[in-house]
């Protein structure tokens, strides 16, 4: 099984979400922005460098925000996400995988349309709310 992580990455009271250009049938969704996990590599480490080679932006990547059941949340069949809060104090500039950045809050997160994968962690962090730091 294949393992991809992200970030929701946390700042003032709103979480970064990044909105897709590709491929065809993701394209204008919205995500938490990651990548696949490289043979050899931590997923918290693969959210760190998928941040920077993405987004050209620096995180501290923290605890782990986990599904209410389970360890990993699933993308597919044969694809699970591991999701991390992380903090900056940068600024994020797309590099080709995304083409628009908002910073939502909380009762923000219905504005924009999520990757299908995304909303049950969405409606999670609607019924929990984000950590005070960005850190727990």
């Amino acid at each position: 099984m294949r393992q991809v992580a992200a970030a929701a990455v946390v700042r003032d009271g709103r979480v970064l979400a990044a909105r897709r250009v590709g491929p065809p049938a993701v394209a204008g969704l919205w995500e938490f922005p990651g990548g696949k996990v490289e043979l050899g590599e931590t997923a918290r480490a693969a959210a760190q460098r998928e941040l920077q080679e993405e987004l050209r932006l620096q995180v501290e990547v923290h605890a782990e925000l986990r599904p209410e059941v389970g360890t990993w949340w699933q993308i597919n069949p044969g694809l699970r996400l591991r999701l991390y809060w992380a903090t900056t104090s940068g600024e994020p500039d797309p590099t080709g995988s995304h083409d628009e950045i908002r910073w939502l809050a909380v009762d923000e997160l219905h504005e924009v349309e999520w990757l299908p994968a995304d909303h049950v962690i969405i409606e999670q962090i609607q019924r929990t709310g984000l950590p005070e730091s960005g850190r727990d």
